[in-house]
């Protein structure tokens, strides 16, 4: 029953969050790159503990996809993310009023409820090594608690990079 529960929690926090765009090099052979390894000169706008949280969700899922990391590697995978700010809203509204014979009045306010959530745009680059050319590139745009536990991020992380890379290799068409 656990596991059950474990599979459709897991299942719904994959299914919702964040929405992923995908473009490629049309012209690339896919089926060829057996290697990767993280591009050296990263500025990805996010913290280190952040940075490691991707580096290791995303060296697992490709690893399961057989790719191999390499200090040679086919493929650099750039990462780099864009976050803006925004408060909750949810609010408790609170009012008084009154009225009659055709006079009323009124007063209201809402105070906020829940934290700020952190907008993210997260931008996810596989650049050719020898080409030094951008073959593949995801867009993943979602929503985090700027007050997330460590635990919290790791899940937001794994569900959008197990998005992006479902889009990878591309489909022909």
């Amino acid at each position: 029953m656990k596991l059950l529960f474990a599979i459709l929690g897991l299942s719904m926090l994959l299914s919702c969050g964040a929405y992923v765009g995908v473009d490629y090099n049309e012209e690339t052979d896919f089926s060829t790159y057996t290697t990767y390894n993280f591009y050296p000169d990263r500025e990805s706008g996010l913290n280190q503990l952040d940075e490691k949280r991707i580096m290791r969700i995303t060296d697992s899922l490709l690893q399961q996809k057989g790719f191999i990391k390499s200090d040679t590697p086919q493929l650099y995978v750039n990462f780099f993310a864009e976050e803006t700010l925004s408060n909750s809203r949810s609010t408790i509204g609170i009012g008084i009023g009154g009225g009659g014979r055709n006079v009323g009045g009124g007063v209201s306010g809402g105070i906020p409820i829940g934290s700020a959530q952190i907008n993210q745009l997260l931008t996810f680059d596989l650049v050719d090594v020898v080409k030094d050319d951008l073959v593949w590139q995801a867009k993943a745009e979602g929503n985090l608690k700027k007050s997330a536990s460590p635990g919290k991020k790791v899940s937001y992380y794994q569900g959008v990079i197990s998005k992006i890379l479902k889009k990878y290799p591309p489909k022909k068409k």
